[in-house]
């Protein structure tokens, strides 16, 4: 599979013209080329079958990817390291009362909508952590996703095997000093908006964005599993870690 760069679609063809290939709903693995966008929609496409997902880097970003190279993909594949992921669950509740479900490999992310700083409150398995916060927005990232839009935020690297989840303000105004906290990966948090009418908050799960929101609750789906391959030395948890020493 490729996305539609220029430079996804050739190799895309080139591959084919080398190497015997399938429907993707009958493959054992899917080789998807392009960035890490392309990742996440490949992965997004396949939540049902779970087929394990070989991304080669034909995008402006690959951290999610391997090194594209045309020769000895059979080999690779055989001989590629195994990584399971499980996702986010977004359940979000709009001002016309309506319920929207989303899943997110990366973060589920609240952003304010216009000029108005937006105003959250946060509760972690029902109980109220953060009576107000005030902020551009807030996101639960992942181990897979803190090297993401987490890790943009100034949020913490997550090893993968680490079962924690981020939760990282954007732009905290008050309390100003709040880096956030890591949560175990089974909590439940719900983000309530305040004074939602003046100060509108959309929720995104990865690509899928509710407008409006009243509140927002998260959860991690370790019933779902998904599966990336990477080449031997350039497994997830290497580049997670030296990510962490990169200036």
């Amino acid at each position: 599979m490729a996305s539609e760069r220029p430079e996804a679609q050739a190799a895309l063809s080139r591959l084919r013209d080398r190497y015997a290939h399938v429907p993707e709903t009958e493959a054992d693995v899917i080789v998807a080329l392009g960035g890490d966008g392309f990742m996440l929609e490949t992965l997004h496409v396949n939540l049902a079958r779970g087929t394990p997902v070989y991304g080669m880097n034909r995008g402006s970003v690959g951290f999610l990817m391997n090194d594209y190279d045309e020769d000895d993909l059979l080999p690779r594949l055989i001989a590629a390291d195994r990584t399971v992921i499980h996702p986010l669950q977004m359940d979000a509740w709009s001002e016309s009362g309506a319920t929207h479900s989303g899943l997110a490999i990366n973060e589920v992310s609240l952003l304010r909508q216009t000029r108005q700083s937006a105003k959250l409150r946060i509760r972690v398995d029902g109980r109220v952590r953060m009576e107000e916060l005030s902020c551009d927005g807030c996101l639960i990232a992942t181990p897979a996703g803190s090297t993401a839009y987490n890790l943009s935020a100034h949020g913490p690297i997550i090893p993968l095997d680490a079962r924690i989840l981020a939760l990282t303000p954007i732009s905290a105004f008050r309390p100003r000093r709040w880096r956030g906290a890591l949560l175990p990966h089974e909590a439940q948090v719900s983000f309530e908006v305040l004074e939602a009418d003046k100060r509108p908050v959309s929720a995104t799960a990865d690509s899928f964005e509710v407008r409006r929101v009243r509140r927002v609750d998260v959860c991690e789906r370790r019933d779902i599993n998904l599966t990336m391959m990477f080449d031997p030395g350039r497994s997830f948890e290497e580049r997670v870690l030296a990510e962490q020493f990169t200036g």
